[in-house]
């Protein structure tokens, strides 16, 4: 039995050095339960891609956001906190 070699290729993606953290996201603990935030910051807190955060809306598993003008939609803080199980 001849076992050939096989040259493997890896790539290496240039990560940035520092990653820059939404100024909400980096202060959600602070923020009032009235406030509303945006997809970045769901997106962050959250840690899952975009399709997956509305698959889980559709679903019932997530709350759904809340129109907040003609095409822009936000999810209130104290309806994340509870769905992340966040303590309040």
């Amino acid at each position: 039995m001849n076992i050939e070699s096989v040259p493997i290729t890896l790539k290496v993606f240039n990560m940035p050095a520092r990653v820059q953290i939404p100024e909400a996201l980096a202060g959600f603990d602070q923020l009032p339960g009235s406030a509303f935030i945006r997809l970045p910051v769901v997106l962050g807190l959250k840690g899952c891609s975009r399709v997956t955060l509305w698959r889980q809306v559709k679903d019932g598993l997530f709350p759904a956001p809340h129109k907040i003008g003609a095409r822009m939609v936000a999810w209130r803080v104290s309806e994340v906190r509870a769905a992340l199980g966040v303590a309040q």
